[in-house]
């Protein structure tokens, strides 16, 4: 990959969180030109400047809803790597319109911006929520997706390849679960869970990492890679972290919050019909049919009754004792023991 970035300017939006840090820090250890860092908040990019103290990664401050600050930022721009997205499902189901603006409207955006500018490749980052969604933050990267795949149909002749990643819950990552029942743990509180039997897969944050570089090493335009991840219920995480900070209270079952799923989709059962099993990895091929829907009707796909989604319901279900091996190799457990 070394020889791929040599030179190369990259742009990361949403750089300053979790994923956005850990990429670049491992694309400094590379040849490359430059690395620009694109987002809102001029705070987390003041304490990514000082942690790094690296001049090739230069600091953007802008919103990809607003096209002519990302447009700015795609100049001269070799690669793309786009993060930036609310995330949160409550949130996004009280202000469904902030996650359109953001999620749909500002990866059209940003797309645009990049085949205006002639980038390479853009690797867009989705989620899990996105299969079957019921919530507006899945229901808005389902969108981001699918206007990922209408401009691998409408702007091949401009060469920019556009491919994306989908994976499910990055442990430890701002916002999740795992820091906020340490948080609880270290303050005394009871852990509060959702739903016990609730499921969720567990993907470390290197995992995310190199699902993305695959993509963007292998990906051809409209492809969607998934890597196969564990899961496991709610209620033995908590149990997990636990026994690992030797805590006995009781935990505290608060009920489902807005949106929220009983176990999570990475793949459907339409895409299993025709997705690439690698071993490790799924890939999910464009879908070269046009609006001529006439040629393709006599193939039809009656094999899809014959598959099931891949969902966090299904996958390998880790005991509690993998669990707490998978936690205890996390640098954020870690700390939080020897701190």
């Amino acid at each position: 990959m070394d020889d791929l970035l040599d030179f190369k300017t990259i742009l990361i939006t949403g750089g300053t969180g979790s994923f956005g840090s850990t990429v670049c820090s491992s694309l400094i250890d590379t040849n490359v030109k430059e690395i620009r860092i694109f987002s809102r908040d001029e705070k987390k990019q003041d304490d990514m400047r000082k942690s790094l103290n690296d001049n090739r990664v230069k600091f953007h401050i802008g919103d990809i809803r607003d096209f002519r600050s990302i447009r700015d930022s795609c100049a001269d721009v070799d690669y793309v790597f786009h993060a930036a997205a609310l995330k949160q499902v409550p949130s996004c189901e009280f202000y469904p319109f902030e996650a359109v603006k953001t999620n749909i409207l500002g990866t059209e955006n940003l797309l645009n911006a990049c085949i205006d500018s002639k980038v390479k490749r853009v690797v867009l980052l989705s989620t899990d929520k996105a299969v079957y969604p019921i919530n507006s933050m899945g229901i808005s990267k389902a969108m981001m997706e699918k206007i990922m795949l209408a401009k691998t149909f409408m702007c091949q002749a401009k060469k920019t390849v556009f491919c994306a990643t989908r994976y499910g819950n990055v442990m430890c990552s701002r916002g999740s679960v795992i820091p906020l029942f340490v948080d609880q743990i270290k303050r005394n509180k009871s852990i509060t869970i959702t739903d016990p039997n609730m499921t969720r897969f567990l993907m470390t944050l290197e995992d995310a990492v190199e699902l993305v570089l695959k993509a963007f090493l292998e990906g051809k335009s409209g492809d969607i890679f998934v890597q196969k991840a564990p899961a496991c219920t709610i209620n033995d995480l908590a149990d997990a972290l636990k026994k690992i900070f030797n805590y006995d209270k009781e935990n505290l079952i608060i009920g489902t919050r807005h949106g929220e799923k009983l176990y999570e989709s990475l793949l459907s059962r339409e895409e299993m019909a025709k997705v690439i099993d690698d071993g490790k990895y799924f890939t999910i091929p464009q879908d070269n049919r046009d609006l001529n829907y006439e040629k393709y009707f006599t193939e039809g796909e009656i094999d899809i009754s014959n598959f099931k989604e891949y969902t966090s319901h299904n996958t390998q279900r880790l005991s509690q004792d993998q669990i707490i091996k998978l936690l205890l190799s996390l640098d954020f457990i870690k700390e939080q023991l020897n701190g």
